[in-house]
């Protein structure tokens, strides 16, 4: 395979995956009190979301070095 085309298949899964889910959420694990034996600490998450252009852009990008890759033979 060419590295057009594997760079094209890359965008269109990641593309997908933002329609999908709509963003990468994670959680973060933030310590508050650390005296001793005692640690209190307390979990965050967050979400860092993926706008619908951008999976469109990645979609669209994909697609078009799927195409470039297999024509140029």
């Amino acid at each position: 395979m060419k590295p057009a085309t594997v760079i094209g298949i890359v965008l269109i899964v990641l593309g997908i995956i933002g329609f999908a889910t709509g963003g990468i959420s994670f959680t973060h694990r933030k310590k508050d009190v650390d005296v001793g034996p005692v640690q209190i600490s307390h979990k965050t998450q967050d979400t860092l979301p993926l706008s619908p252009v951008f999976s469109t852009v990645s979609l669209i990008a994909g697609l078009a070095l799927v195409v470039v890759g297999a024509k140029s033979k």
